[in-house]
């Protein structure tokens, strides 16, 4: 399996998810369609899936396009089955997703979105988490209760420490700013900033990250409850 970032938007990230042998691929959250057919031209790539995490238009804006253009399954959460453009298959928590050699279990998570679902593929150890879990940071919370991004977060936290994070947008800077104003002895943390703004400076991408990291630097996956998390995100808000 390999994975293409693509830029989106202002911030935003989209994934192409390409079986080598096969060279199928899904699309994790295309923000728009441009960015992503002009990767595919020219190359023999077949755009079978458009796996879409939640439905803000930021993640989505791109399905009737793409799905016009290459004939896409749109595969996304049951509940969002009126919100999601053109969506052919509706998922549930803990179901097995499994199309060509594409095998991934479906997450729901509820907090930024009712709707909001991650794409954990297990057997590569990734996992794509829209704009429910960042790097160094978590999603605001629209639709959802801070009990439930609470409780989103920790059924992330008990995936293996190796899984690989994918995220919805380029926040990590902004993210580690925040961290580090709230957890200032962090020796881990400050290592990784480094890393980030290198990246930065490279105009590279500072994701995936890796969750033993996050579990040591993101402020968010240390809080210990629901109401001091509540308060980290209400200051983070406000930030």
């Amino acid at each position: 399996m390999k994975i293409e970032i693509i830029k989106c938007l202002q911030d935003n990230y989209s994934y192409l998810i390409i079986d080598e042998k096969t060279q199928i691929a899904c699309v994790v959250d295309p923000s728009e369609a441009a960015p992503i057919i002009n990767f595919l031209n020219g190359k023999k790539i077949t755009l079978k899936y458009i796996l879409n995490t939640h439905h803000h238009f930021d993640h989505i804006g791109g399905n009737i396009e793409l799905k016009k253009k290459y004939n896409s399954e749109v595969v996304g959460f049951k509940g969002d089955r009126d919100r999601i453009p053109k969506i052919d298959t509706l998922l549930d928590d803990n179901q097995i997703w499994k199309r060509d050699n594409f095998e991934a279990k479906i997450y729901h998570i509820p907090g930024h979105t009712k709707g909001h679902i991650a794409f954990h593929f297990f057997n590569e150890k990734k996992i794509f988490t829209g704009d429910t879990l960042f790097s160094l940071g978590c999603g605001r919370i629209f639709e959802g209760t801070y009990e439930q991004m609470f409780s989103s977060l920790n059924r992330i936290k008990e995936l293996s420490g190796n899984t690989e994070i994918y995220c919805g947008h380029e926040y990590t800077l902004k993210n580690s700013d925040f961290c580090l104003a709230n957890d200032s002895e962090n020796t881990k943390l400050k290592e990784k900033i480094i890393k980030i703004k290198e990246k930065i400076k490279n105009n590279l991408p500072t994701l995936p990250t890796i969750l033993s990291d996050e579990l040591e630097c993101n402020i968010f996956l240390k809080a210990k409850d629901v109401k001091s998390f509540s308060k980290l995100r209400d200051l983070k808000d406000n930030f």
